[in-house]
């Protein structure tokens, strides 16, 4: 009987009632649209690779919990072969849209997953749709994904008959902060939740650097560093600091241990793309310093030197395509115009840092930050964290993830947050993805999902389930970044603050010539 019953228990389950039934699913200030069996189809994952999903429930509706509230969502449930998990997806941005490639890999990989826009319809880049509508701003800050969350596990029990076993949240970028967000807001909604290079400090982010690096640039037009000097930058950091961590591999293992000076490669002669004019050494100097207050102190880190050139590098997120149109500055500006000040016709020369700083933690840090650093609500339940920000980073600051780690160590205590928190800092790698180094590993569901020992998010849904504490993971780099291609190299991500320490010996290209050491 026994055998029996672990047989039945191990057996994939199926729904229990059909999709189109949950049309009519009666939930507190929610409307279903939609409900509707769709077959197994190949959809565009994330980053635009394809995914082959099976059949599923599709299930879409509106949430309305305040006045103005729009929020829509889907929650997609496979039609066999389920998990008996659960799986909430986030946004980037300033969201806008359901994330269906994160809910397609969610799917493929046997979860119910879900997603929403957080309450408004929007290119994830414009803010327009805040201007007067703070409700809708606290949608997008906080509510929304909570609201999601618990409609779409009310919806998974409806349809199975049984209430996920587990539930889990994987984001990044903005995606992060709502990531964060839940762990902080809403300790009961997730067991696991993995933490993209979060934009957790937005005020701050989205505030400091572009008053400190950002506005000189635009005010000082010839200090302006265009996307064409872009390659000339990259080239120096690299001849003056690729060799410092013992290995000369065009990939900046430790960023901070670069001291980089742009005046190095202030043009001696007439200006070319393959030099900087003093002004705008000193820009690049900002933009590496961070913004500082009055007293010199620095009030948000700085982007680091390496991985400057690429798709996911400075050419967009820094320099634009001309001055003030860089993705950095047009989500800063953004977020002041409609969130901070409540002005259509506010430009950046009516502000300046401090003012602009004290205005935007005055009215959006309660609702748009997620840095509390006491985690013990989500710890005392055994929630597990996990962090990871690209060192590459050239659109979130990867220093502010070891800031905020380093403050819930300060407020819980090391062991504690040894028990249920790891930071990952990834060597070469860009936002979220992409960059000079292996840069795929497990973080977005690309790739099939993997064994604990290369994939970061099965990691962490083995120590939910099984109390596998992660260590090292390896982390792949794929020809032209294209998982479908060839592998260039693999190399061990440490928890935070080890990192992986060239041996000395063997292929560089191959994860077990490294091992994970302290400074």
């Amino acid at each position: 009987m026994k055998s029996l019953l672990l047989l039945v228990s191990s057996l994939p389950l199926i729904a229990a009632t059909t999709c189109a039934s949950l049309k009519s699913l009666s939930l507190a200030n929610t409307k279903v649209q939609f409900a509707q069996e769709t077959a197994a189809t190949t959809m565009l994952g994330p980053g635009g690779f394809l995914l082959k999903t099976p059949a599923f429930c599709r299930v879409g509706g509106i949430i309305t919990p305040v006045s103005d509230s729009e929020i829509h969502f889907e929650v997609w449930m496979p039609e066999s072969g389920w998990n008996g998990k659960f799986r909430g997806t986030g946004n980037g941005g300033f969201a806008g849209s359901i994330n269906y490639g994160d809910m397609a890999g969610a799917l493929r990989d046997g979860f119910a997953t879900a997603s929403t826009d957080t309450g408004h319809r929007a290119d994830g880049i414009d803010a327009d749709w805040a201007l007067g509508h703070p409700e809708k701003i606290a949608d997008f800050g906080y509510r929304a994904i909570h609201e999601m969350t618990i409609k779409a596990k009310s919806m998974i029990e409806a349809y199975y008959g049984d209430a996920p076993k587990h539930s889990y949240f994987a984001a990044c970028s903005n995606g992060g902060r709502q990531a964060l967000m839940e762990a902080q807001r809403f300790p009961e909604d997730y067991d696991g939740i993995l933490a993209g290079a979060p934009a957790n400090y937005w005020t701050r982010l989205l505030v400091a650097n572009f008053f400190a690096s950002g506005k000189p640039m635009l005010e000082n037009p010839p200090s302006y560093i265009s996307k064409d000097k872009i390659p000339a930058i990259a080239k120096a950091v690299l001849a003056a600091c690729d060799a410092t961590d013992g290995l000369k591999d065009g990939i900046l293992s430790d960023p901070p241990s670069c001291h980089f000076d742009p005046a190095t490669i202030v043009c001696k002669g007439a200006e070319t793309n393959d030099c900087l004019t003093p002004s705008q050494a000193a820009s690049l100097q900002r933009i590496y310093d961070g913004a500082r207050n009055g007293d010199g102190m620095v009030i948000y880190p700085g982007y680091e030197p390496g991985g400057e050139e690429g798709g996911g590098g400075w050419p967009g997120w820094i320099s634009g395509a001309t001055p003030g149109q860089s993705a950095g500055a047009l989500f800063s500006t953004g977020f002041l115009r409609n969130m901070v000040f409540s002005d259509a016709n506010w430009t950046y020369k009516q502000s300046t840092l401090s003012n602009a700083l004290d205005s935007a933690d005055t009215k959006m840090a309660a609702t748009l930050n997620s840095t509390d650093p006491n985690l013990k609500a989500f710890q005392d339940r055994g929630g597990k964290l996990i962090v990871y920000h690209g060192w590459s980073d050239a659109a979130i600051p990867p220093r502010n993830a070891i800031n905020y780690y380093k403050n819930v160590e300060s407020t819980m205590g090391n062991a504690a947050v040894n028990g249920f928190m790891r930071l990952y800092m990834l060597p070469g790698v860009q936002h979220c993805a992409g960059g000079p180094g292996p840069n795929f590993f497990g973080q977005a569901a690309v790739l099939q999902a993997s064994d604990a020992q290369h994939d970061v998010f099965t990691a962490l849904v083995d120590w939910v389930e099984q109390g596998k504490a992660p260590a090292s993971i390896i982390a792949t780099k794929f020809s032209k970044n294209d998982p479908a291609r060839s592998v260039e190299m693999t190399r061990p991500v440490c928890p935070y603050p080890l990192e992986a320490k060239y041996d000395g010996a063997g292929d560089m290209k191959q994860a077990g010539s490294f091992s994970c050491r302290g400074h």
